[in-house]
């Protein structure tokens, strides 16, 4: 695949193996406070800036609303206050990543976004058992890339906690 069909891909190219092969092991990272995060490339459908977030009732402290993207519905998660961070103010740093898991599209909002990396499934080590934290379960692995390590997430424990039952079905295109 080229640079130009990475970035423009359909829904029947996440079932075609060669395309889930040119995504194994790759990671895309981003920032929340002073850790560095990573999700698996293959659930990213986009990357937006801030934008205007309205407001649902009766919904997690987390979930900070919905954005209108293009005519799509997608509830937004502030991954900050996921893991009972401190909130700090929207930037123009700020970012949403728009992920795709089974039906469920949702924005992660997140301090910033770093890079894609590579990293390796022998380079991934199981997560602490030292934290107590409520943030430790959704922790798939610790990645080591170069001399960093970044928290690798596991997006389906992110996203399909008993918590999010409530939210919108935005799985309508």
């Amino acid at each position: 695949m080229t640079d130009s069909q990475d970035k423009d891909f359909t829904d029947e190219d996440l079932y075609d193996d060669e395309f889930e092969d040119t995504q194994k092991d790759k990671y895309l990272t981003f920032d929340i406070g002073k850790s560095v995060y990573g999700i698996e490339i293959y659930y990213v459908i986009e990357i937006v800036g801030i934008q205007k977030i309205t407001e649902v009732p009766d919904m997690p402290d987390f979930v900070k609303g919905v954005i209108n993207l293009r005519g799509q519905v997608i509830p937004v998660m502030d991954v900050r206050i996921r893991f009972r961070m401190k909130q700090r103010e929207y930037d123009d740093r700020t970012c949403v990543i728009v992920v795709r898991n089974d039906d469920t599209t949702i924005g992660l909002l997140v301090d910033t976004v770093k890079d894609v990396l590579d990293i390796p499934e022998n380079d991934v080590s199981p997560p602490p058992k030292v934290s107590e934290g409520n943030s430790r379960r959704f922790i798939k692995g610790i990645g080591k890339s170069n001399d960093e390590v970044k928290i690798l997430l596991d997006l389906n424990k992110l996203l399909f906690d008993e918590t999010l039952d409530s939210l919108p079905n935005s799985s309508q295109s």
